[in-house]
């Protein structure tokens, strides 16, 4: 993959930003006047100097091939708005950005970054000391520990569950939120935070509107699956146990064979719980056809460091995790700068993306939704909600209810304008999160993704 020089587009650049402040500040220093001393070459870096309120310019760097940013002013959001106005002025065009040679005090940044990437492959290929060693007995006995804690915590969760049920569920809706919560602490108590999530959800069910009592019968019956699935561990095959230990938040580490392919960046987004953001991003193996997810977090305030612009190539290797159906895996090392795909990922009907998402439902029961490409579809909004239609009409999914007040629902129709897309999203029982699309009426080598999140 030589082509190095491409440059992103305005949109692959914003969606980069880690919120709509950031967004909106960056877009403002996107034009050549606050900047000098801009440039770039052929290996993916991207320097620039940004006067600010100080005597003193501020140093701003990024390696696309990342991509990766460094700036020299006080803000803790990756990237900061000032790396954003660099890529927005990069992606303008050859003026002001020239090529050339990387300055001393960007050189020093990426010399070292690259140092630490070279280091991290050799240890990872066996040919230096691993950076995590320890006492194996030592670390089997904190795991059985553990496990113990783990095991007396949905054993609790269980009683809870039948004194719910066995009060009826209406008395759900009379004891507050309080009761959900200390039970929700005592899950975390016993390292189970897969568990303490799913207990906050069912906390949050009770009055939530019209329906709730049977949306809470449902949540209760997988969290019971769960707890009996942890509680019956050691007779699961051992691909779903895997997924047992992650629902219940064991977390093992990526340690399947490396897959190095085309990555098509399909979407990102973040979500937060008010402490920590977890930021999404999904890919695509052009060759492969295999989807994978990787995951990153930012906690106290700051936005994860990994980012990806939708709509850019990878070529790079992804470490999968295991487990049953898992997608998850983590990015290794890539082959070259980031390039704009030169297709939209092969897509289906919308009976196709029922199935896929029923096959994984076998694979892990907890599985709230399965990333599905749709091909010549139709969005059409309604009374009751949007719906993505099949183009004969025969068949259509409904658009979640987390998705209607987003307002790249409205870029979705203006793309379609009554004719066929390609969109990507999440599809599960909540309905379809469209969360990228592409014309199919505007056939081209490098096709603009829309990205509606």
């Amino acid at each position: 993959m030589n082509q190095q020089g491409v440059r992103w587009t305005a949109e692959q650049v914003l969606a980069l930003a880690p919120d709509a402040t950031s967004r909106k500040a960056g877009s403002k220093l996107g034009a050549a006047g606050p900047w000098s001393g801009a440039g770039s070459d052929g290996s993916g870096a991207v320097w620039g100097l940004c006067k600010g309120s100080g005597s003193r310019p501020y140093q701003t760097i990024v390696d696309t091939t990342g991509p990766a940013f460094k700036c020299s002013c006080p803000s803790r959001k990756f990237p900061c708005k000032h790396a954003l106005g660099l890529l927005l002025l990069w992606a303008g065009g050859e003026e002001p950005v020239r090529d050339g040679e990387v300055p001393d005090w960007a050189g020093e940044w990426l010399a070292g970054r690259r140092k630490r990437a070279a280091e991290k492959q050799e240890r990872d290929a066996g040919g230096g000391p691993s950076a995590k060693t320890g006492d194996p007995e030592a670390a089997r006995r904190r795991a059985e520990r553990r496990a113990s804690r783990i095991t007396a915590g949905a054993t609790e969760l269980e009683q809870r569950l039948t004194d719910l049920l066995r009060g009826g569920l209406a008395s759900a809706g009379q004891s507050g939120y309080g009761l959900w919560e200390e039970t929700a602490a005592r899950m975390v108590d016993a390292q189970a935070p897969g568990l303490a999530g799913r207990v906050r959800e069912l906390g949050s069910l009770p009055g939530s509107g019209p329906g709730w009592p049977v949306r809470l019968l449902e949540e209760c019956a997988l969290v019971h699956l769960l707890d009996r699935a942890w509680l019956d561990i050691g007779r699961l095959p051992e691909p779903l146990a895997t997924t047992v230990r992650t629902r219940v938040g064991l977390t093992a580490p990526a340690d399947g064979p490396p897959v190095r392919d085309d990555w098509l960046v399909l979407a990102q987004y973040d979500t937060t719980d008010g402490k920590v953001t977890a930021r999404r991003i999904w890919l695509h193996g052009r060759e492969t056809g295999r989807t994978a997810l990787l995951l990153s977090f930012g906690a106290g305030g700051r936005a994860p460091q990994l980012a990806l612009p939708a709509g850019l190539m990878l070529d790079a290797e992804l470490v999968p995790y295991g487990g049953a159906g898992q997608l998850r895996a983590d990015l290794g090392e890539q082959f070259g700068a980031p390039v704009p795909i030169k297709a939209p990922p092969p897509g289906g009907s919308t009976a196709d993306a029922l199935a896929a998402y029923g096959a994984a439902l076998r694979e892990d029961p907890w599985l709230d939704s399965w990333p599905v490409t749709l091909a010549g579809v139709v969005p059409v909004p309604g009374d009751a909600g949007w719906r993505l239609a099949d183009a004969d009409g025969r068949s259509a999914l409904p658009v979640a209810r987390a998705a209607l007040s987003r307002p790249g629902l409205w870029k979705l129709a203006a793309l379609s304008g009554g004719g066929p897309v390609t969109v990507f999203g999440e599809f599960g029982h909540r309905g379809f999160v469209p969360l990228a699309a592409w014309s199919d009426q505007t056939p081209d080598e490098t096709p603009e993704t829309i990205t509606l999140t």
